[in-house]
């Protein structure tokens, strides 16, 4: 999968230089098994070799987050709140006060969610969604997501570059960061799934 992967971002980034390593980082966003620290350490490597520009990768790359994150944005937007309460009172273990919950959640550290979350595998995408139902400022959104990306680009871009030959070992680095955070993600959705299932109950909406 990952040779596969890299193959199309090759030939992407072959073909449209930076733009194609943009492209493909705006396409991450929207189908996470696209892994960007795959695709940015290549840019970066693609870079070091002299056949991209690195300020145009780093511009690029962080260019196709924003797009791709701004989408997701959109998807949520229109979503809505109303629609989210409505999917939630629909499934199984899950109550409207969860929704609830999130949004009183969400109101107070929604900033910190956006900014930290662009630098978190598995929820880099995901964070969009939820900014976008509860309405974000797109101003500050777009602000957020930008730096956000930026630092977590420029990781690594920087560090394909470095490594030349070697970038696959960036890959080996990180999928060890996104396993535990995958492991931590399971755990809390079974802890959920075994206190509700303990304590069943569907809650209310506010009036």
């Amino acid at each position: 999968m990952s040779e596969r992967i890299t193959d199309w971002a090759t030939g992407l980034m072959d073909t449209l230089g930076a733009p194609g390593a943009g492209a493909a980082i705006a396409l991450e966003n929207l189908f996470p098994p696209l892994p960007s620290e795959v695709i940015l350490p290549l840019a970066g490597f693609a870079a070091a070799r002299g056949e991209m520009n690195l300020y145009a990768a780093l511009l690029w790359t962080t260019a196709g987050s924003v797009i791709g994150a701004l989408a997701l944005y959109g998807v949520g937007a229109l979503l809505g709140r109303d629609r989210t309460v409505a999917l939630a009172a629909r499934l199984p273990l899950v109550k409207v006060s969860d929704v609830e919950r999130t949004e009183r959640w969400f109101a107070r550290h929604g900033t910190k969610a956006v900014f930290f979350g662009r630098m978190v595998p598995i929820f880099r995408s995901m964070i969009s969604v939820p900014a976008g139902v509860e309405r974000m400022p797109v101003p500050l959104f777009l602000a957020l997501t930008t730096v956000g990306s930026l630092i977590w680009n420029c990781v690594f871009v920087l560090a394909g570059y470095q490594l030349g030959d070697n970038w696959e070992r960036v890959t080996d680095y990180v999928s060890v960061y996104s396993k535990v955070v995958l492991a931590a993600s399971v755990l809390a959705v079974l802890a959920f799934v075994v206190v509700r299932v303990a304590r069943p109950g569907r809650g209310r909406r506010r009036g």
